[in-house]
């Protein structure tokens, strides 16, 4: 791992603990009563000591995956950005217009921040993992598991999100592409930072066995809706394998995974855990963050907020720096007027912009990473794959009047596997539209990114087989790590 991911992470434990942890000081002798160690100046010899120490190094990883450069922000510009939904209208290299027309190279500023903000956050999750093994007595068994299990979804939902921008899509050849330099170590120095990179298949076949893992031993649910948005529970990894067995093209896991949270009939919900279901799709991103709807969110708040240009919310609405493309989803004859979904839009010099995430300055909008509307519409694709058509165009209906309880789908888009299949991912863009899906459903599918264009500026086809269609690997992890390439 770069010297920049690894010697960093005690300096974030301080900083993640220093908020809001009111610690006390413990001193034996005079020297120590006059010359007292803050309780927040936490090293690695004293950060597992305490409980509330070990709850803010689990709340630190949260706060790495909620980076400027990852979830908190540029995950999501630069995934939209990729695909043909939006149009460029400032050529700003900060605000992801490389990854717009297709020219991200090695040297490029999101492909090493995104790089090193998903190893941090996999580096914080390794080290408490660790901490944890080597301190078995500091927190019960109980929070011990947890934790834990916590650390686990998060490098897992980490790995996931590199593996599907720097490595070939799972479905061109099995993952037996390179993929990613598999770290489980917990890195305090750079003395391992010279690592080889594991397969595309090895990386899902870790990932998949940190969120059976964490399944197992996450809560089912926690004592407030927040906490059940923002922190892990059962229900969280189970919706995530839903994704990743989905973009493997393992069809009978999605489905089986799906089951355990997807109710037989409508409306469709979650038995056991939190009980996930569908809501009123405009509450969701204006009113209530933390409906059942919301598998797992960013928070945003006035103390950490991200804004400026690293801001999903300023880049897309705001700064009015992407307009919807109308020859993109948003010119769809299918989705209607009537569909509360097209209000998520304001007008302005006669171009569309996003308002899914409308609040002004500081931007408090929650980034939604997992929805209950993708993992039904992640069934669904899955059961039209395998041939339940049925099922699979009761998911789809669901996603679609509950946002339109008017609209019927034209029987020609429903009536064959194909046809159902297309209509599926044609719902997915609609619904998961500024979610940072779209380019990855497009890799994921093996499918061209589409050519984009406007009067003043265009972007080219880029086909599965150009060396673009993927992210380069940055040239911060080329001259760092002697293995990478090997």
């Amino acid at each position: 791992m770069k010297k920049q991911t690894s010697n960093t992470s005690i300096r974030r434990f301080r900083r993640y603990l220093s908020l809001g942890l009111a610690l006390t000081i413990s001193a034996c002798t005079d020297t120590e009563l006059l010359n007292p160690t803050p309780a927040t100046a936490i090293s690695g010899t004293n950060a597992f000591d305490t409980p509330d120490r070990i709850l803010g190094l689990v709340n630190g990883i949260y706060k790495s995956v909620k980076s400027a450069n990852f979830y908190g922000g540029n995950y999501f510009t630069y995934s939209e950005a990729r695909g043909e939904e939006f149009i460029n209208r400032t050529s700003n290299t900060f605000t992801a217009y490389e990854a717009w027309n297709q020219t991200l190279n090695s040297g490029s500023n999101f492909v090493a921040g995104f790089w090193a903000a998903g190893y941090a956050a996999i580096n914080n999750a390794n080290i408490l993992i660790k901490g944890l093994v080597d301190n078995p007595t500091k927190v019960s068994a109980t929070l011990t598991k947890q934790y834990t299990a916590e650390a686990k979804f998060l490098r897992a939902l980490s790995y996931y999100s590199l593996v599907t921008l720097y490595a070939r899509p799972y479905n061109e050849n099995k993952g037996t592409s390179p993929g990613l330099p598999l770290r489980l170590q917990a890195e305090t120095t750079t003395a391992n930072n010279d690592l080889k990179r594991s397969t595309v298949a090895e990386i899902y076949t870790q990932i998949l066995k940190d969120l059976d893992e964490a399944e197992a031993d996450l809560p089912l649910n926690y004592s407030t809706a927040l906490l059940n948005t923002t922190r892990a529970h059962r229900n969280t990894a189970i919706a995530l394998k839903t994704r990743v067995y989905l973009n493997s093209g393992n069809w009978a896991k999605v489905i089986e995974e799906a089951k355990k949270i997807v109710s037989t009939t409508t409306p469709y919900s979650a038995a056991t855990g939190v009980n996930h279901k569908l809501q009123n799709i405009t509450e969701v991103f204006t009113t209530n963050y933390t409906s059942t709807e919301s598998i797992l969110s960013v928070p945003m708040t006035e103390l950490d907020n991200v804004t400026g240009q690293s801001s999903f919310p300023y880049v897309f609405n705001a700064n009015s720096e992407y307009n919807l493309n109308p020859s993109g989803i948003w010119g769809e004859s299918e989705w209607k007027s009537t569909d509360a979904r097209r209000t998520f839009a304001r007008t302005a010099s006669g171009v569309q912009f996003l308002t899914k995430y409308s609040k002004p300055s500081p931007f408090l909008d929650y980034l939604p990473i997992i929805r209950y509307s993708e993992v039904l519409l992640n069934y669904a694709e899955a059961a039209a794959r395998t041939g339940d058509l049925a099922t699979a165009t009761n998911l789809l209906k669901a996603v679609r009047n509950r946002s339109d309880a008017s609209y019927t789908f034209p029987t020609s888009a429903v009536d064959t596997q194909d046809a159902l299949v297309n209509t599926i991912l044609k719902e997915r863009r609609i619904e998961l539209l500024g979610e940072g899906f779209r380019s990855n459903d497009l890799l994921r599918n093996l499918m061209p990114l589409p050519a984009k264009s406007s009067s003043s500026n265009s972007a080219p086809t880029v086909l599965p087989s150009q060396s673009n269609y993927i992210f380069p690997l940055p040239n911060t992890e080329i001259t760092t790590n002697k293995l990478l390439l090997n």
